[in-house]
């Protein structure tokens, strides 16, 4: 989300507690054992989100089959808010107005649903904040039925303590409720939030600034995320931002590019698509199982480059069932060949390919695979030692 309220100095050192013990590493654990996959607002309706709409993503979700390819959270974003009364509880404004009553109906639909908000007095889009009334908020989230949180920083300045003890803060909130939520750090990567996030309590943390519907947007921030791969694991994700399938500013090539390097990076896959307007070509590619299993591999490592020549890259990942998962990528503006060498990704001698996009096995080779790849695009194999 967009950034654009400000607060003073003396706001952010309020922020500064003593953090309570918070989860277990069994309960973070629980909490997102693969990445989070779902549904978001604000990428596509922004402030233009009511209980209405989120409703229709929730019967699309079900009625496309996306639920059953592994999308669980429908995530309310910003200006949801309305006014705190006099004992500080805050309620929903005249678009949502009973939201027990939005997460009961996500919930029948057998699925969970998120809220959004901020650790400073406002959130991003000017309403009401958290600063204050963590353990108050909390319990009333916990009450109306929410499952994850979006915790937006907000604040054009602040320093990793400030953040850490806010994060905290809520962290240790939640907790208290006895309702298991996801705790999703929004905060732009700032401070090094991946070598922090996981300590404050997060499930996943932003590495990025906000992701665009283009590709120079996209690729800049999916093949930023080399070198951070260390941090991610099970129960803790690092984040580079929702998904932008289905919104228009991309072609076929590059969304596929931006799925299949999301799955590769063990991303959280959120879509940010209206899902009740979904081409036939969108909605494929967000339920490819193959691809999808990828990202929710139970062994839980992000993949990493092990190849930069150009405009090429070839990143791995390796699976639980020991074979890999490698992603061509072309950042070129044509079609070219390139040669994935086994050796590169630690296989020696013959290895089985699977096209994990067109589903097909395509055979056995002899120490490397060569194929023909589109501008911007990607192909996706899994390959695996005989």
């Amino acid at each position: 989300m967009k950034r654009n309220i400000g607060t003073s100095l003396g706001l952010l050192v309020l922020l500064a507690g003593i953090a309570l013990p918070g989860f277990s590493a069994a309960q973070e654990k629980s909490a997102a054992p693969t990445p989070p996959m779902g549904w978001n607002s604000w990428n596509h309706f922004a402030e233009k989100i009511d209980a209405r709409t989120v409703r229709a993503q929730a019967d699309a979700m079900v009625a496309s089959g996306m639920r059953e390819a592994g999308y669980l959270y429908v995530n309310v974003d910003d200006t949801w808010e309305g006014k705190r009364d006099d004992q500080g509880i805050i309620h929903p404004n005249g678009k949502f107005r009973d939201m027990k009553s939005l997460t009961d109906y996500v919930h029948s639909k057998g699925l969970k649903i998120g809220l959004y908000s901020s650790p400073g007095p406002k959130t991003c889009a000017g309403f009401e904040g958290t600063l204050g009334h963590e353990e108050q908020d909390a319990q009333t989230y916990a009450q109306w039925g929410f499952d994850y949180l979006k915790y937006d920083w907000c604040q054009p300045t602040g320093t990793p303590e400030q953040m850490k003890a806010a994060y905290s803060k809520m962290r240790d909130a939640l907790a208290k409720t006895g309702r298991p939520i996801v705790l999703s750090l929004c905060q732009y990567g700032w401070g090094n939030v991946w070598e922090w996030g996981q300590s404050v309590g997060g499930n996943l943390w932003r590495t990025t600034g906000d992701i665009e519907d283009n590709y120079d947007s996209m690729a800049q921030i999916g093949f930023g995320q080399a070198g951070l791969e260390k941090y991610a694991g099970p129960g803790h994700w690092n984040d580079p931002d929702m998904l932008e399938v289905g919104n228009g500013g991309m072609n076929e090539d590059e969304y596929r590019t931006h799925f299949s390097l999301w799955s590769v990076l063990a991303a959280p896959l959120i879509a940010g698509n209206d899902l009740t307007k979904m081409t036939p070509y969108t909605l494929e590619l967000l339920t490819n199982r193959e691809v999808i299993a990828v990202d929710q591999d139970p062994l839980g490592r992000q993949g990493y480059p092990v190849v930069q020549e150009g405009p090429f890259e070839i990143w791995m990942k390796p699976l639980a069932d020991g074979s890999i998962v490698a992603g061509l990528f072309n950042r070129g503006k044509a079609a070219d060949k390139m040669t994935l060498y086994f050796a590169h990704i630690g296989l020696a001698g013959e290895a089985t390919v699977r096209d994990l996009w067109v589903k097909r096995d395509l055979g056995s080779f002899p120490d490397k695979y060569s194929v023909y790849v589109p501008a911007h695009g990607v192909v996706l194999v899994k390959v695996k030692a005989k």
